[in-house]
């Protein structure tokens, strides 16, 4: 959860770290818990595909210790959506589908108090010490937009160049649908592999950090290209390989007298 007294993930990126995240969206405040406890440099909860309720995400923002930040892929690119939550205690906001600076703009105020943005003071966690959180989250709330068509590749220039976007993350699966691509599996091909080297070289550019949802087999390659917030795993496909590589040695084991069934 934010601590506006010690943003730590303001401070991993302006450090330079490359951090891998866990992305969590079956809305289990228990698997929030132990996704902390294996220490990862941050924690993304999915509220725009995911099965997050209101007050789940208050609870799982709150299971999280303040050195595991943690952001929130919000529904929509709204006042409402953003509000809600950072008001729960996040850190950052990844904002789906921006494709213009417009578009990143209104994120940027959304997630902004007066003057800076036209974001609304309350929330049970940040009024606590409201003086301190406005001051904190001034510097320290991260704002990152998705880049996940042709469209936002064309305007990319335009949208990082706007103050207060501190990374953006790549969507891959929609952005190879909007290249005329598959939504799986792209790496290797030309137009795909180009369009991620101009989105991290723009970034470089204009030193925002670049990000992109991934797996933990794909790390390597995603690092190697340039990224440096990276999707290592996520709640769903750890479950699905853990009960699957589970399930299969089980199914391999010696029956342990004579007439015992194999398992399936």
């Amino acid at each position: 959860m934010f601590d506006p007294r010690r943003p730590t993930l303001r401070y991993r990126i302006d450090r330079g770290d490359c951090l891998g995240v866990v992305w969590l969206a079956l809305g289990s405040v228990a698997l929030v818990e132990i996704a902390a406890r294996q220490k990862p440099n941050a924690i993304v909860l999915d509220c725009q595909h995911g099965l997050w309720e209101r007050r789940d995400l208050e609870a799982a923002l709150g299971a999280a210790p303040p050195e595991v930040p943690v952001m929130v892929r919000v529904a929509e690119n709204g006042p409402l959506a953003i509000g809600e939550a950072l008001d729960a205690g996040a850190e950052g906001v990844i904002v789906p589908l921006v494709e213009t600076a417009k578009e990143a703009r209104k994120a940027v105020r959304a997630a902004r108090f007066p003057p800076h943005g036209a974001r609304s003071g309350g929330g049970v966690r940040p009024l606590h010490d409201f003086a301190a959180y406005v001051e904190g989250a001034e510097r320290g709330i991260v704002v990152i937009p998705m880049i996940e068509t042709a469209q936002a590749i064309s305007n990319l220039d335009e949208i990082l160049s706007l103050p207060g976007i501190d990374a953006i993350y790549v969507g891959p699966a929609d952005l190879g649908v909007s290249l005329g691509l598959e939504p799986q599996g792209n790496e290797g091909n030309p137009v795909f592999d180009g369009a991620l080297a101009a989105i991290v070289e723009a970034c470089g550019r204009h030193g925002v950090v670049p990000g992109i949802h991934s797996s933990g087999a794909l790390t390597p390659l995603r690092r190697r290209q340039g990224f440096r917030m990276i999707t290592v795993t996520s709640d769903a496909l750890a479950t699905r390989v853990g009960y699957a590589s589970e399930l299969a040695a089980a199914r391999q084991a010696t029956p342990a007298a004579a007439g015992d069934g194999k398992l399936y």
